[in-house]
């Protein structure tokens, strides 16, 4: 795969690709977010059979993931308690079983880019290629019923364009956030032929903030009126933006700059242009939580019956 554009340059394999020279002058490289590192650990035994990683928010939903995932494969085991591989530290969870590894990032931009270096590192240290990742998670939409998921064509920020921006060595560094097309479609197909719940390809706005940031009412603070409200999201929404969340540009952007063939699947838990809480019941909100881990599930199941069909 070539980093530059995400596109498959032929048949052969294709590695995760690390940009930093200064990895190769290190003895030990310490996954310290992960407690795991490559002197304490065979990463090429744990993980190099790893084609697919899903990651999402909190602990709990991808533990829950990885129970789905393996019953959906047949790979479950009533014996099994899926550990935690990361048991060492407190910061992020991750479970494995077969080729599918399942991992929390915890909230926000920041948080999701301390994990995804690591994994990063952690997939290239344990030679792994041809890696699809998918971060499955919840959202706000824009003009889209409850229960909505949505398929990341581009992540934009909050003035809607389609970049992340980072600040190193005191400058300001812009990044390309577009994700794998022919992925977003595939994962599109899977969801016409489960046929479950409405599932639409469109843009993903980023933010920095739960509240102020993504023009809510309800937060400690603000200064604007709900007719502003109104007129920023419906501008975002003429703009293509579908849903609101916090973690999609940076993952969009790291996840190209290594080759990763990469997808954003988030469901909608209500309609912001309606309000700004979650009036839902529990059982209807968990639902709802569990749309993208059964597309992203189907979509693991038909990638891996297409692999054994052709062996």
């Amino acid at each position: 795969m070539d980093p530059k554009d995400g596109k498959r340059t032929g048949s052969c394999s294709s590695p995760v690709c690390v940009n930093n020279p200064h990895l190769d002058a290190m003895k030990d490289d310490i996954l310290y977010h992960f407690s795991l590192g490559t002197r304490t650990h065979d990463l090429p035994a744990m993980f190099g059979d790893v084609k697919f990683v899903c990651v999402g928010g909190s602990p709990w939903r991808m533990k829950s993931f990885i129970e789905y995932i393996a019953a959906e494969l047949s790979m479950e085991d009533p014996e099994s308690e899926y550990p935690n591989i990361c048991a060492g530290t407190d910061r992020y969870a991750m479970y494995k079983i077969g080729p599918v590894l399942s991992v929390s990032h915890g909230m926000g931009i920041p948080s999701i880019a301390i994990m995804l270096h690591e994994l990063i590192k952690l997939l290239h240290h344990a030679r792994c290629t041809d890696v699809t990742i998918i971060r499955i998670g919840t959202s706000g939409g824009i003009g889209l019923g409850p229960g909505t998921v949505v398929i990341t064509k581009q992540s934009v920020d909050a003035t809607f364009l389609p970049k992340f921006e980072q600040v190193i060595l005191g400058k300001t560094v812009v990044r390309n956030t577009d994700l794998d097309q022919s992925l977003a479609e595939e994962l599109l197909q899977c969801s016409k032929e489960l046929n479950q719940f409405e599932t639409v390809i469109g843009n993903t706005m980023c933010t920095l903030d739960f509240y102020e940031g993504q023009a809510r009412l309800d937060g400690a603070f603000c200064s604007y009126t709900e007719k502003d409200k109104q007129d920023y999201l419906k501008k975002a929404n003429e703009a293509g933006v579908c849903n609101i969340e916090m973690e999609s540009s940076v993952f969009a952007a790291m996840c190209k700059l290594s080759g990763l063939r990469a997808a954003v699947v988030c469901v909608t838990l209500l309609d912001r242009l309606k309000g700004d809480q979650l009036n839902s019941s529990h059982e209807v909100l968990q639902d709802y939580q569990q749309r993208p881990q059964i597309l992203v599930g189907s979509y693991i199941k038909k990638q891996l019956r297409a692999k054994a069909g052709r062996s």
